[in-house]
C-alpha cells in the first residue's frame, strides 16, 4: 500500500519525546472522558513495552455506586473477529487451510448468489469483507435460528457491490470463516480457541457464551443506551446462546493484557511462539480500502488511508502504524488498538451504546505515549458526533416535511394482515392486535403505524422509525418492502 507507506515515511508531524504512561495519566484521561461523554463506566488495559496497567472507572450501572474492576466480565463483541483470524493463522501454519482456499474446500455447502463471485470466493474474501454482500445483520442479531440456518440463507442474498472491489462489513460471512476453522481444526470453534489461544495465554475469565454456567454469577457491567430525549438508561444484556466466531467472547480487563502482549510480540508468549510471526502478520496486512469520507474522515482527521485487513483495521495515525478493531453490542462499546512499531497496546470497554469515547481515550493516550503534539480528542470527536447527528436530524426533517400524512392507506388495517415471505429472511406475519398492526419476524414483535399512503413506520425498539412499504393490487396488499427485501404475501 504505497499511500500508507508514504504516510509513515514522510509524515511531517513534529516529533516530541515519547513518554511512559502511568496510572495517574490513564486514570485522569479516562475520568475526563467519562464525564465529557456521559458514559457510566469503563475498564481499560494498557500495555507499553514491558509495563501493563488495568483499571476500572465510573460505575457498573448508572445509579449504583459499585465501580467495575480489572476482573469485571466484559463483552469483546466484534473484536472477537481478531481471535478467529488468529486461530486461522495457526491453522495456516499447520497447512490445514490457506487464506486463498476456496470457501467450499472447507464449508462444502457455502454459496453466493452471483456465479462469478461464488466460483472465486476465498477465506480471505470472507474475513476482509470484500464479497460484495451487504451486512444483513438482522439475520444474526437476536435471530432465533441457528448458525446453520444463517448459512443456508446466504446464497439467497444478492451480491450488490463489486466482488473484491468494495467494502461491505458482514458478520454472517465472517461466521462462515469461523466454521471453516472449526472444520479444519476438527473441534468446536470455542474449544480450539480455548486450547490454542486463551488457555495458553492465561486469559482466565474468558467465556464463549452467555449460557456458560459461570456467566450468571460473574461480576458484570450493565449496558446503557442514550435515548432521543438524552436520558441514559440501562438495557438488557445481549444473550449469545452458543459460541459465535464473529462476536461472542467475554473477558476481563486483566485478560486483555496477555492478548495485547501476544500481538505486540508477534505471536510469542512466555518465550514460545504460538503462531508464526509471518502468519500472524498476514492477518494485519492492508487489503480492503475504506473510503475516507463523511463521518469516517471527521473521526480520523489525521489518517491518510484506512483499510480492512483480516479481523483488524490497518491505518496510519499521525505518522504511526495502527492495527485496531472496534466492537459494539447492546449497551457496550469496545476498542482494541495496537501500535506495533511503538510497542503500545490499548483496550477499552465502556457501557454506553454507540459512544465514540473509546477512540478519544485511545488517541489521547497514544499522543502522550508516542510523543505527539497534544490534541483534545474528546472535543474533536464530540464535534464530529454533533455534525453527524445534525446531518441525520436534517435528513429526518426533510423526510417528515415530505410526508403526505393525509394520504390514506389503500385498504383497511385488517387487509394488511397476513403472512409474507422472503427467500432469505423467511416468513413475517402482520397481525391486528388490540386495534394496532403488529409486525412479527425473527424475534421482533413491533407495532407499525400509518405514515403515508401504503407506507408504515415501526413505532418502537431497535426498528423504531424504519419504514415498511406495501405493494398493493386491486384486492389488497400483495407484498411489502423492508430493508431492501421484498416479502411476498402468501396465499
Amino acid at each position: 500500500m504505497r499511500f500508507l507507506a508514504a504516510a509513515l515515511l514522510f509524515a511531517t508531524t513534529p516529533i516530541l519525546s515519547a513518554a511512559d504512561l502511568d496510572s495517574t495519566v490513564i486514570d485522569r484521561t479516562v475520568a475526563t472522558a467519562l464525564q465529557r461523554w456521559h458514559v457510566p463506566g469503563a475498564v481499560i488495559a494498557v500495555v507499553q513495552s514491558d509495563r501493563a496497567f488495568v483499571s476500572g472507572h465510573g460505575v457498573k450501572k448508572l445509579g449504583a455506586m459499585e465501580p467495575p474492576t480489572p476482573t469485571t466480565l466484559l463483552p469483546l463483541a466484534s473484536c472477537t473477529k481478531a481471535v478467529t483470524t488468529t486461530l486461522m493463522a495457526m491453522l495456516v501454519d499447520e497447512r490445514k487451510l490457506d487464506w486463498d482456499d476456496p470457501v467450499r474446500k472447507h464449508v462444502s455447502t457455502f454459496h453466493l448468489s452471483e456465479p462469478h463471485a461464488d466460483a472465486l470466493v476465498t477465506l480471505r474474501d470472507l474475513v476482509s469483507h470484500r464479497t460484495g454482500v451487504k451486512g444483513h445483520d438482522l439475520l444474526w442479531y437476536h435471530a432465533p435460528w441457528d448458525e446453520d440456518e444463517v448459512f443456508r440463507r446466504i446464497d439467497r442474498l444478492p451480491v450488490e457491490r463489486t466482488f473484491r472491489g468494495s467494502y461491505e462489513y458482514s458478520t454472517i460471512l465472517f461466521m462462515v470463516a469461523g466454521r471453516a476453522a472449526q472444520n479444519r481444526g476438527e473441534k468446536p470453534w470455542a474449544d480450539l480457541v480455548r486450547e490454542r489461544i486463551t488457555g495458553p495465554l492465561g486469559m482466565k475469565s474468558v467465556l464463549f457464551s452467555t449460557r456458560d454456567p459461570k456467566f450468571a454469577n460473574a461480576d458484570r457491567m450493565t449496558g446503557h443506551s442514550g435515548g432521543t430525549d438524552g436520558r441514559i438508561t440501562p438495557v438488557p444484556f445481549y444473550e449469545t446462546d452458543v459460541p459465535n466466531s464473529a462476536g461472542s467472547i467475554h473477558l476481563s480487563g486483566e485478560d486483555f493484557v496477555p492478548w495485547l502482549k501476544f500481538h505486540l510480540a508477534g505471536g510469542v508468549h512466555a518465550g514460545r511462539a504460538l503462531v508464526s510471526k509471518e502468519s500472524l502478520a498476514e492477518t494485519k496486512r492492508p487489503l480492503n480500502p475504506l473510503p475516507m469520507e463523511g463521518n469516517l474522515r471527521r473521526m480520523n482527521p489525521d489518517t491518510v488511508q484506512m483499510t480492512y485487513a483480516m479481523g483488524w483495521l490497518a491505518y496510519d495515525y499521525r505518522g504511526h502504524a495502527v492495527v485496531a478493531h472496534g466492537g459494539m453490542i447492546d449497551g457496550f462499546r469496545v476498542q482494541v488498538s495496537l501500535f506495533p512499531q511503538d510497542n503500545l497496546g490499548i483496550a477499552i470497554v465502556n457501557n454506553l451504546h454507540e459512544t465514540k469515547m473509546n477512540q478519544a481515550v485511545t488517541n489521547n493516550l497514544a499522543d502522550r505515549a508516542l510523543g505527539l503534539p497534544p490534541k483534545d480528542w474528546d472535543a474533536v470527536l464530540l464535534d464530529a458526533v454533533k455534525i453527524d447527528a445534525a446531518q441525520r436530524a436534517a435528513e429526518d426533517e426533510v423526510r417528515r416535511k415530505a410526508r403526505r400524512a393525509k394520504v390514506p392507506p389503500s385498504f383497511a388495517a385488517g387487509d394488511y394482515a397476513g403472512k409474507y415471505i422472503d427467500p432469505a429472511y423467511g416468513e413475517a406475519e402482520i397481525r391486528v392486535e388490540k386495534g394496532q398492526l403488529v409486525w412479527r419476524w425473527s424475534s421482533f414483535v413491533v407495532g407499525i403505524e400509518h405514515w403515508e399512503g401504503d407506507v408504515f413506520r415501526f413505532t418502537s425498539g431497535f426498528l423504531e422509525d424504519r419504514m415498511i412499504g406495501f405493494r398493493v393490487g386491486k384486492n389488497g396488499p400483495t407484498a411489502f418492502a423492508f430493508e431492501g427485501r421484498v416479502f411476498e404475501k402468501k396465499e
